[in-house]
């Protein structure tokens, strides 16, 4: 099968477009990655080369070794990923040590996988391990609200999970562990990896300060709803703040608590004030 066939690579194009049109990726930002399953790799092999070279990648996640992964490109916009998917993203095979890749297909034009292809990577290792292989999207955006909530709510994962519960009722449904807060760091290298990949141990979904927000899942359907749901929640936060009004009434923690009776989840009690 050809590989822009294939239906897993139509719906990591589809989610693409999904995020440009929600506005996340202003010029080249954000990007996303997906572990393909055995069979997916079988489907579209025919059309893999391995003429260049195999890369470093400065982290090592050997519970990878020997997978690929498809990638946004650096430099590479979201908004012309399904017009030209082959120049735009491509399909990276993990070395047997897990701390390297090469690429064998896609980005025609030229370039390399998304200069954050480190974080990903870490992040994918611990969510496997954390899933026990369920996991397979890392998903990287830059919603406007989430990173204005970083301006002006202390960096700590109990404050925006409250705060997040706190501003739509499903929240505490679709991410009832919180989410993870990485203070500021130079993005792309190895220690934002390494911190970003320490958080998603516990948590689906880290904020990045004053940067943007990394989601993770088993399909691109969950993925996305993820990051949908966690930037819809920060933009009732922000226009609560904005307004200027006092809050005359919100979700209590005995309302979350009950949320999470019904709905059969568990949150964290330690996020949680009222007894």
């Amino acid at each position: 099968m050809k590989v822009l066939s294939h239906p897993t690579i139509k719906a990591y194009i589809r989610m693409c477009q999904d995020g440009w049109e929600q506005g996340w990726h202003e010029r080249n930002g954000g990007n996303l990655t997906y572990r393909l399953k055995a069979d997916e790799v079988d489907a579209i092999r025919e059309e893999f080369t391995f003429e260049r070279p195999w890369t470093e990648l400065g982290v090592s996640a050997p519970n990878l070794s020997g997978e690929h992964f498809i990638a946004t490109g650096s430099g590479k916009f979201f908004r012309n990923v399904a017009l030209c998917p082959e120049e735009s993203i491509c399909i990276c095979e993990m070395n047997e040590r897990g701390d390297g890749y090469r690429v064998v297909w896609g980005l025609t034009a030229g370039g390399r996988p998304t200069s954050e292809f480190p974080s990903h990577i870490m992040n994918h290792s611990v969510r496997v391990k954390a899933t026990n292989g369920e996991c397979r999207v890392i998903y990287h955006a830059h919603p406007a609200n989430i990173i204005a909530m970083t301006y002006i709510l202390p960096l700590t994962a109990k404050a925006f999970s409250r705060a997040l519960w706190q501003s739509a009722t499903e929240c505490p449904v679709v991410f009832p562990d919180g989410v993870g807060v990485v203070g500021w760091m130079v993005p792309g290298g190895a220690d934002i990896a390494l911190a970003t990949s320490e958080l998603m141990k516990e948590f689906d979904a880290a904020v990045w300060a004053h940067h943007g927000l990394f989601a993770s899942g088993p399909d691109f359907d969950i993925t996305f709803g993820l990051m949908h749901t966690i930037e819809k929640a920060a933009e009732i936060y922000m226009k609560v703040v904005s307004s200027g009004k006092p809050v005359m009434q919100t979700i209590t923690d005995a309302d979350l608590r009950a949320i999470a009776r019904d709905f059969k989840v568990t949150l964290r009690e330690e996020f949680l004030d009222e007894k």
